[in-house]
């Protein structure tokens, strides 16, 4: 019985329950309910989301407008009746769901799991399948009110309506226009807005992917002013009739290569149907009695019938990748629109709200990437035909930050600070154009300054040898014996730089050397030791 009741689910002939707006006709076939108003109630429920964006948002429009809903009664004196009413959050989330809408069979969409708890009770729960998991999918079986396309794009905006996730949700309000659409570019997390300042006039776009993986940091944080201004300065350089001329003849050069592709798949499907009726002819013209060969024709009509839908799943998934295909009717649409946006977007009475949803309906999101202390931002800008493009906008730093002295500075001056001294670094400094973050010229300050904060030593202490002094302390002798040495290359002595004392090194075997020439040597005056 169940494998009688998925064949003829396979052939799209199997009568369950239809959802409100259909009705089964004389032939027992799928049409559209003979009542308009039945009709026109579920095509309101599919443009106010259309326009909206959101389930509630058609609740309050037809709250607002004081429209009721139908619901088929099942069961009881009330069986398939019609009862009107109103319209509720899950009947309009129900409704979006539904594949039915689309013209399309669906059987197997559901499955009942069950299992035995610890306790040995039994529970089952119904469960709601993928589309790859459906056990019969016919599409254009019977007339929809919505087309695939649109179903698809319907479920994708419930998804990212949800708030407990990290999409980008429907234009809410704020000053903040690319709330949700901002992605951060060291984690790949969407990022939120957090509003700052006095009264929350001074949004900024923070990433808290860190503090989600132990670490108390953020990944970025970027003021959203300098951010929205760059990419709406983006959107309205873009939607220039030039530009958009330009890129509608560009889109139909790349079409006529998809359109000799397309024409491959269509063939393909031609002899796919093609096989499939043939199949079907050849089931229906032999004898029911005829059981044997029956059989086989049937088994034969299904594999045919595997064929095709595996067949229209691959094109549905190639359709998917194909790019947007404008009538000349959106071309003109599209040109007429980009004279108009940029006196739609500066007009007073355009709230935030609604540049919003200008954005997302030109703008599939925007990746991020800043560091803390650097002005420079990058932008990865992916339009909703998934083109793709980088803009660079400018962050201020905090007066602190902007004040420090860069970092090819610091390492100048830690370089050299090896050989020379503090005025000497800053006349080098002077004399190669350089200047600090305030336009100043360097001073002696300025260098020690720097190499306070950096833990950059001076000059002088860099300087591990021995002195004159210390040396002639050492073996006993007078200085001049010391400079004797430095001048005839018996010791080895440096100057870091000319007034500054000598830096002499002495390894264990030129101390030998020398104690063994003070002890052999008559001339050498001794120093007094007190």
């Amino acid at each position: 019985m169940l494998g009688g009741k998925k064949n003829k689910a396979k052939k799209g002939e199997l009568r369950f329950p239809l959802p409100v707006g259909y009705a089964y006709d004389a032939d027992g076939q799928t049409v559209l309910d003979p009542d308009e108003e039945v009709q026109a109630a579920i095509r309101n429920v599919f443009s106010a989301f259309k326009a909206c964006g959101s389930a509630y948002g058609v609740v309050q429009f037809f709250a607002l407008n004081g429209l009721r809903f139908p619901k088929r009664a099942y069961g009881g004196v009330w069986a398939g009746k019609l009862v009107w009413g109103t319209l509720t959050h899950s009947r309009v989330v129900s409704i979006l769901h539904n594949p039915g809408y689309t013209g399309a069979y669906i059987f197997g969409r559901y499955h009942d799991q069950k299992r035995v708890d610890p306790q040995g009770l039994f529970i089952h729960h119904t469960v709601q399948l993928p589309k790859e998991q459906w056990q019969v999918f016919i599409p254009d079986h019977h007339p929809g009110y919505i087309t695939w396309e649109v179903y698809e794009e319907n479920l994708k905006q419930l998804q990212n309506n949800r708030t407990n996730l990290e999409v980008s949700g429907p234009a809410r309000e704020g000053t903040a226009l690319l709330q949700g659409l901002v992605l951060c570019g060291k984690c790949g997390r969407h990022m939120t807005v957090r509003y700052t300042g006095n009264g929350g006039i001074s949004p900024v776009y923070e990433c808290k992917g860190r503090w989600e993986h132990g670490t108390r940091a953020t990944c970025t944080t970027v003021p959203a002013l300098i951010i929205d201004q760059a990419i709406a300065a983006r959107v309205i350089h873009v939607m220039q009739p030039a530009e958009l001329e330009l890129a509608i003849e560009i889109m139909d050069k790349l079409l006529k290569e998809e359109n000799e592709a397309d024409k491959g798949w269509k063939l393909t499907l031609e002899r796919a149907r093609y096989e499939t009726e043939r199949a079907e002819r050849q089931y229906q013209q032999v004898e029911p009695e005829n059981r044997l060969v029956a059989r086989t024709l049937e088994a034969r009509w299904n594999e045919k019938l595997s064929e095709l839908e595996e067949l229209q799943n691959e094109y549905e998934q190639y359709r998917l990748r194909q790019s947007w295909r404008p009538t000349q009717q959106d071309k003109t649409e599209i040109l007429a629109l980009a004279k108009e946006l940029p006196r739609i977007w500066g007009a007073t009475t355009t709230t935030a709200k609604e540049r919003k949803r200008i954005l997302r309906m030109l703008i599939e999101d925007i990746t991020i990437f800043a560091e803390a202390r650097q002005p420079d931002v990058r932008l990865g800008l992916r339009w909703q035909n998934h083109c793709v493009e980088e803009i660079h906008a400018t962050k201020s730093l905090p007066k602190g930050t902007a004040r420090k002295h860069t970092p090819q500075t610091v390492e100048s001056v830690r370089t050299l600070s090896g050989t020379m001294t503090d005025s000497q670094i800053a006349a080098h400094l002077n004399e190669a154009g350089l200047r600090t973050p305030e336009g100043r010229v360097f001073t002696v300050d300025s260098i020690k300054w720097i190499r306070y904060l950096n833990h950059i030593p001076a000059l002088s202490d860099r300087h591990k040898g021995l002195t004159v002094k210390e040396v002639a302390e050492r073996f006993e002798v007078g200085q001049d014996t010391v400079y004797y040495w430095i001048y005839h290359g018996i010791l080895h002595a440096e100057k870091a730089a000319p007034g500054w004392p000598w830096d002499i090194q002495i390894d264990k075997q030129k101390e030998v050397e020398l104690r063994e020439w003070v002890q052999k040597s008559g001339h050498l005056v001794k120093s007094k030791t007190w």
